[in-house]
């Protein structure tokens, strides 16, 4: 950047004590910190108990993870190795170039020594400031230039100490950022812990709302349907179709039209759509009538239906609609009155999840198996018990899609915030600063 064109390295927003302070200075990573590379270890070292190792997959939405997808190895923990509370620990290789770089700071909330793998390195910043640059846009930016567009999927120690970060001059600047930064992630985590909690809440009332393998009524029945009896068997194959939608080239899309709802596209509960909408003519929906969904058609994900143990089905809202079914992902069909929609999305997001676990005990499970599906046994309710059971979690799915959309909305401030809190620096032209 040339001296005409720089521009001074100073925020948006400004805290008002500090407006008329010094610019920002530009400083490498490994001048406020210093990165250590994890543990080696081999599978004849993992145990049932030992040394907690985190790995990539331990780093979820910004936290670290330490009750779930646990590692322990039979070694001790090297004293260089043993990660300390405010520890930022990164992923630095990963099979997925989208997950190399991401990274969550270590609150020192695990009883015993803990360390990280062979594909993490840690940061051991010297500021409580330091961390929130490894949530800038310019680190992501960072992060990307550096693994490329070819089969580069891992980072280096040697790589991030390069880096270069915007920081404040003033220390007293830095804290009162670091201050208002962690005022926020304090009310985004006590938000996350809430949506955690509704959907803990949610699981165990499915538990006792539908009987248990091997019986024929729920541990939990609302008092009008306690004298009702037992449960009627169905096989599901008799009850429920699933409709698989068409593959279609893409020499048949166009800019605008009636949208293709892919297998990406299927939430957990609801459809998601991103910014990359594929369209058909509005034609085809004349063609393929068979193919167009409506509000309130349940669509299942038929390939890797299960991720983050959590089934992908939703359900379409006004909003999703007309949309188009493609293939890898199936429309469920009711095939007879003894069960209501309301009461089969719910049954299904538990049941068919069930299923294919069970299917991949031991192996992958790539798809589902429609025939093997099909040849379940289900039990079902009264219509009426159907409606309350449905009504009941379709209460609490409100519930949680508010909080979900509430998180989401902390969490775009905090973004928005950090883009006006930190210098806008083109990261290609750090040498001309």
């Amino acid at each position: 950047m040339s001296k005409q064109t720089k521009r001074a390295l100073v925020p948006e927003l400004r805290f008002p004590e500090f407006l008329d302070a010094r610019e920002w200075e530009v400083k490498r990573l490994g001048s406020i910190g210093s990165f250590v590379r994890g543990l080696t270890y081999s599978a004849a070292d993992v145990s049932e108990r030992g040394l907690l190792v985190l790995r990539s997959s331990n780093i979820q939405e910004g936290s670290l993870v330490l009750d779930k997808d646990l590692v322990f190895v039979s070694k001790s923990c090297p004293n260089e190795l043993a990660l300390h509370r405010g520890d930022i620990v990164i992923c630095m290789s990963n099979g997925s170039k989208a997950l190399v770089g991401k990274n969550a700071e270590y609150v020192g909330n695990y009883p015993n020594p803990i360390t990280i793998g062979a594909f993490c390195s840690f940061f051991r910043p010297r500021s409580q400031f330091a961390k929130y640059i490894f949530q800038t846009d310019r680190y992501l930016s960072f992060v990307s230039f550096s693994i490329g567009g070819g089969n580069i999927n891992n980072l280096k120690n040697s790589d991030l100490e390069e880096f270069t970060a915007t920081v404040p001059k003033d220390v007293g600047e830095q804290q009162k950022i670091a201050d208002c930064l962690s005022s926020l992630d304090e009310l985004i985590t006590s938000q996350t812990q809430k949506l955690a909690a509704l959907k803990a809440h949610k699981k165990g009332l499915m538990q006792q709302l539908f009987p248990a393998e091997g019986e024929t009524v729920p541990k939990l029945r609302f008092p009008e349907f306690r004298n009702d009896g037992k449960w009627k068997e169905y096989l599901l194959g008799k009850l429920i179709k699933v409709n698989s939608g068409k593959g279609f080239k893409a020499s048949e899309y166009s800019k605008i039209g009636i949208r293709l709802l892919q297998i990406e596209n299927v939430g957990y509960g609801a459809v998601k759509w991103n910014d990359k909408i594929i369209f058909l003519p509005q034609s085809y929906s004349v063609e393929y009538p068979e193919l167009v969904l409506h509000e309130g058609n349940i669509v299942l994900a038929l390939n890797r239906p299960v991720t983050n143990n959590e089934l992908k089905i939703a359900r379409l809202r006004k909003e999703d609609e007309p949309s188009l079914l493609y293939q890898r992902v199936g429309k469920l069909e009711l095939l007879s009155d003894a069960v209501n929609e309301d009461f089969c999305f719910h049954l299904c997001r538990t049941f068919i999840k069930d299923f294919v676990e069970k299917q991949s005990i031991g192996s992958d499970q790539p798809f589902i198996s429609i025939k093997d599906l099909y040849a379940q046994k289900i039990f079902i309710p009264s219509p009426l018990e159907q409606q309350k059971i449905a009504d009941c979690l379709s209460s609490l799915d409100e519930l949680i899609s508010a909080q979900t959309q509430k998180l989401a909305a902390l969490k775009a401030h905090k973004k928005g915030l950090m883009q006006q809190l930190f210098p806008a620096v083109e990261q290609n032209n750090e040498k001309d600063l």
